[in-house]
């Protein structure tokens, strides 16, 4: 959680909102078909429903107030792997810190899987 204080009062921003706007914010880039999780009982990796999707992204907050993020998703067949990741990046990177202006120190992808149609 980061807070923020003035003369008027605080303002605390919760993880669970840098999740929601980074996930939303992957998920909206051409190519990515969702975000994923592993699952620990088969070894499988998942694709996310709409509502559960903060489960492929962690946020962490840095001592300097910055936030670290980091994407599980998936992605269609046939992109270029590169510029989709370098798409991401910047998009999540300009969201959550116009939504919320929290300076962004890293955001690091990892694309779990591919769908093959």
């Amino acid at each position: 959680m980061i807070r923020r204080e003035n003369e008027l009062g605080s303002i605390a921003v919760s993880n669970s909102v840098f999740t929601k706007i980074a996930g939303n914010a992957a998920t909206n880039c051409f190519g990515v078909k969702g975000m994923a999780i592993r699952s620990v009982s088969d070894g499988l990796v998942h694709l996310l429903r709409r509502e559960s999707m903060a489960k492929g992204v962690l946020v962490t907050v840095n001592e300097d107030g910055t936030i670290s993020i980091e994407l599980h998703i998936m992605i269609d067949q046939g992109v270029n792997i590169p510029a989709l990741g370098n798409s991401i990046v910047s998009e999540v990177r300009y969201k959550v810190s116009q939504e919320t202006e929290t300076e962004v120190r890293d955001v690091n992808v990892i694309i779990d899987s591919m769908m093959v149609d």
